[in-house]
Formats: structure tokens, sequence, C-alpha cells
């Protein structure tokens, strides 16, 4: 698989809200950078929990999430993949949109890819305009 394929199958993955089949993207060892969280998220697992405290205590699913831009770089067992991310969630019964840029750097393990890093910020095109 390419890593523009791996990548186009955990944002669909995300945006279906399957975190069983979105979370095996990462590697456990994977850290997270969000704009709208403290602080590093320092691995997979921590990620997840935070997943299942927002499914529980916010009712968050997502309900749609369009990548667009995307660019890959290849760095033979590296990559980079970045886009743009329009995404519809759901929380505590309301839907709202993000706009936001994403960076997730690919490692290539035996013959397959895993995520070891993302990084999400808010889309400052989006926000001029808005």
């Amino acid at each position: 698989m390419t890593p523009l394929a791996f990548a186009e199958s955990l944002v669909d993955a995300f945006a279906a809200s399957d975190a069983t089949s979105y979370f095996a993207h990462f590697h456990p060892d994977a850290t997270f950078l969000f704009h709208d969280t403290p602080g590093r998220i320092e691995s997979r697992a921590a990620y997840e929990q935070m997943w299942v405290e927002w499914e529980r205590d916010n009712d968050f699913r997502v309900v749609a999430c369009e990548s667009t831009n995307q660019r890959v770089q290849e760095y033979g067992d590296t990559a980079v993949f970045t886009h743009d991310v329009h995404t519809v969630r759901e929380i505590d019964g309301a839907e709202d949109e993000v706009f936001e840029r994403e960076t997730i750097v690919l490692r290539r393990e035996g013959g397959t890819w895993t995520c070891v890093h993302e990084h999400l910020s808010p889309d400052p095109a989006h926000a001029a305009s808005a």
C-alpha cells in the first residue's frame, strides 16, 4: 500500500467514527499535538483513552471528514502526509464544524505503514474568511 492510500484509509476510518480501525493505524509509541488539547499526547493508548472519555462524557462522534490539498513526501522508510481537514462532529447532540491543517508522519515497518506522529492546527485560511 502506498503512503497516500494508507493515509486515506486513516481518514476514512476517522470519518466513519470507527475508533478501532482509526487507532490501528497508529504505532503504540505515536505522539500527538492538537491545538485544542493541553500538551503533547504521549502514546496511542493515551489518545484512545481521551477518545473514550469524549464519547462517554460528551456523546462525541465524527459525522463526516473531508481531506483536501493532500501531499505526501517520501524519504525512504519515512513519509510526511499533509492535508486540509474539514470535520463535522457531534458533541452533546449538537453538530459543529472545524477546519484544520494536519501533518502526519508515517514510518514503513516491514511491508506496511504506521503513523508515528500527528500534528493538528487550526486552518488560518478559514479563520481569515470567517
